[in-house]
């Protein structure tokens, strides 16, 4: 399942986030209080505000953070055998990829196999995430392996100052092989100072395309809302796998992944070196192409930054990408077997006039949202909660 632009571009994404984190708090005591028809209360003043033909959300960045497009993302659906109860998890985003909020329960209406369910309850989620950190580490000559090291490790480093409470992280960094540096078990703190003790590394292959299959297979068993975040450059020298295979792996896997691109830095650190440099002549748009095509598969996203000095952004994407979804519940009115599918419609609707809802930023621009959910399910391989 981003205030005036002025306001956005001076306000950092970490207190931004923080802000967003709040809304729910709200939203969840909108949905849980009857409307008040008392004209004379601030209660009904207030109400007939925020129910009807438009919401109003705050200003966003005026383009995607990420390139490239993203990818579908395996859906959440849930069904209850003993009650018939529907739980759907979805994402309803504008057309840059942000979340939408202030999304009100009377603003939803769902349909199973074209009959409207009635009764249904809206909440906003904020999950914790299971994340694998892979991080490039080796390979090209010593003069560019220190530079783009200490990039490695900034943009490392600054994960841990987005992840809540109860987010868990695995660390691997990849040259040759893939080596596990941390695991879900440990602390924020141990992770904290383990890129404090890491060291640049020697000369060796970076088998990229080996490393990115090897995570997706760790991360198979882990349960939960969970991705793999990749900080590398894009440059595969010796790996037993094709792309192709990586591809057909992100394809099959339930592991969204999530590129962290160096390919820029890598690049102005090989102009240093010269035109004699074998990193200068890289098909640089080639490996961005490919990077950009593992994350859309996958259902991930691509960023291209050109520093790794501030990724507070980019991770509070990530972040919010992963985490946040509307919560739809509602009890089944199909009666049929339980091993039949049953298609799934969801629209965001005027409660009074039965029309397209209007979605409004603070500047009074209409939002196009996007509703991303699953659009079918069988009840007897949906089982569970």
């Amino acid at each position: 399942m981003r205030f005036s632009p002025n306001t956005t571009q001076s306000l950092h994404p970490v207190a931004f986030l923080a802000l967003l984190l709040l809304i729910p708090l709200a939203l969840g005591q909108s949905l849980q209080s009857p409307d008040r028809s008392d004209p004379g209360s601030d209660q009904g003043s207030r109400s007939r505000l925020t129910t009807g033909g438009e919401v109003r959300i705050p200003n966003r960045a005026a383009a995607s953070l990420f390139k490239g497009t993203q990818g579908k993302q395996r859906a959440e659906i849930h069904f209850d055998a003993a009650t018939g109860m529907v739980t759907m998890k979805l994402l309803v985003q504008d057309a840059n990829g942000y979340f939408v909020p202030n999304i009100r329960r009377d603003n939803f209406v769902v349909y199973e196999n074209g009959v409207r369910q009635n009764n249904a309850t809206v909440e906003i989620e904020h999950a914790p995430v299971s994340i694998a950190l892979l991080m490039e580490h080796g390979g090209r000559y010593p003069g560019l392996n220190k530079d783009i090291f200490e990039d490695v490790s900034r943009a490392g480093r600054q994960l841990m100052d987005v992840l809540g409470r109860e987010d868990k992280v695995a660390v691997f960094a990849y040259g040759d092989t893939v080596e596990q540096l941390a695991g879900f078990s440990q602390g924020h703190e141990t992770l904290d100072s383990l890129f404090d003790t890491l060291k640049a590394p020697g000369v060796s292959e970076t088998n990229l395309y080996d490393a990115l299959i090897n995570i997706l297979d760790r991360m198979r068993p882990v349960a939960g809302r969970k991705a793999a975040i990749v900080i590398s450059s894009g440059v595969d020298t010796f790996s037993k796998a094709k792309y192709e295979d990586v591809l057909q792996a992100a394809q099959a896997s339930d592991t969204p992944i999530y590129v962290i691109s160096l390919g820029p830095v890598v690049r102005q650190a090989a102009e240093l070196h010269g035109n004699a440099s074998p990193l200068a002549r890289l098909d640089w748009k080639r490996i961005e192409s490919e990077l950009q095509k593992i994350a859309r598969i996958s259902g991930g996203r691509f960023y291209s930054p050109a520093t790794s000095i501030d990724l507070s952004a980019t991770y509070d994407d990530i972040m919010e990408n992963l985490k946040v979804r509307y919560v739809i519940s509602y009890k089944s009115s199909t009666v049929a077997d339980l091993s039949s599918p049953r298609t799934v419609r969801v629209e965001l609707v005027n409660p009074r006039t039965g029309g397209p809802l209007q979605i409004m930023d603070a500047n009074g621009r209409t939002i196009r949202a996007n509703v991303i959910f699953q659009d079918s399910y069988t009840p007897s391989t949906a089982l569970g909660g």
